[in-house]
């Protein structure tokens, strides 16, 4: 996959192309609707497949002082993409000059000239431009123009007619449900980030630990995780079996929250690392403990606890996202 991150980059070669149009946060079952049918579309025109994405994020350019709540931040959405089979990601920079753009200067600038897009797809209540005047009706007013091919797909629904939705996928992961974000995802929901070095007292009592701030990422619950974890290789990654805690530490009495992951059976120095943490399942709240002796004792029962939940999912080695192949 090419990642073009502005018109210059945009050669002859690389444009009338199909492009799916989208924030994409999550790049859950809805979001994957929305590129697959720009996808085959491209097939069938003999076309290459783009998606354009957005960063930062609007919502975060239009209020920064907001908490975390990013479900995947631009390396993770473009794994995920490119995981689909996509050709191109446009990754437009949104800033205030982005922001003041008209619906109708999009379209024509961006849409049309920029890109030179051959057919645009978007989600059924996608909207764009200052203001948030845009929306499908307006880019099917273009298609009858014949600026280019036009398709609104419509709302893709989880079981019991839910609509899949990032909102919703965020809900899940603040309840503690991380089995139910990876229904509505399609995959695990991962975070990733560079192992720091933290107070290394889970070496003190036999369960070391690789430490992550979440950074702009969604804060899940606090509580301990049955996760895999996966170490980038630089191309490949290679995943193992563990278990993790996210909070704020409260035995120690630590106010900043970081995810402290530690691998089942195994002893690497992933200091400095880049580190893939996929949380598989909920084992239990976060809690203030009398000592390291009863600390101690109930981090062994949460390893347990957590081989027994990765034992009886079948998990294949990919680079692409983390799924349980029985699951999804």
């Amino acid at each position: 996959m090419r990642l073009v991150r502005h018109c210059g980059e945009l050669t002859p070669d690389l444009q009338g192309c199909v492009v799916a149009l989208g924030n994409f946060d999550g790049v859950h079952k809805g979001h994957q609707a929305v590129i697959l049918t720009a996808k085959r579309i491209a097939q069938d025109l003999g076309v290459a497949c783009g998606v354009m994405t957005f960063e930062p994020h609007p919502r975060a350019f239009f209020n920064p002082a907001q908490p975390p709540f990013r479900l995947t931040p631009f390396r993770v959405k473009a794994r995920l993409i490119e995981a689909l089979g996509i050709d191109l990601l446009f990754m437009q920079h949104f800033d205030q000059a982005f922001a003041d753009m008209t619906a109708l200067e999009f379209v024509g600038g961006v849409l049309a000239t920029c890109l030179g897009a051959r057919h645009v797809v978007v989600g059924y209540d996608y909207v764009f431009g200052k203001g948030r005047k845009g929306t499908g009706a307006l880019l099917q007013k273009a298609a009858d123009e014949g600026a280019f091919g036009f398709t609104a797909v419509p709302p893709e629904m989880a079981k019991g007619g839910e609509t899949y939705s990032s909102t919703r996928v965020r809900e899940a992961l603040v309840a503690g449900q991380p089995s139910v974000a990876a229904r509505l995802l399609g995959h695990y929901w991962e975070i990733e980030g560079r192992v720091e070095h933290g107070d290394q007292r889970g070496r003190t009592i036999g369960f070391p630990t690789a430490n992550i701030h979440l950074g702009e990422y969604q804060h899940p619950a606090a509580g301990v995780y049955a996760v895999r974890a996966g170490i980038d290789l630089g191309g490949d990654t290679q995943w193992l079996d563990g278990v993790a805690n996210f909070g704020n530490r409260p035995t120690f009495d630590k106010q900043d929250q970081i995810l402290e992951v530690h691998l089942l059976d195994h002893n690497i120095d992933l200091y400095g690392r880049h580190l893939r943490v996929a949380l598989v399942d909920f084992i239990r709240p976060e809690r203030k403990f009398a000592g390291l002796d009863e600390l101690k004792t109930q981090i062994a029962a949460d390893a347990q606890q957590a081989r027994a939940i990765l034992a009886a999912r079948h998990f294949p080695q990919s680079p692409g996202p983390m799924v349980a192949v029985s699951d999804f």
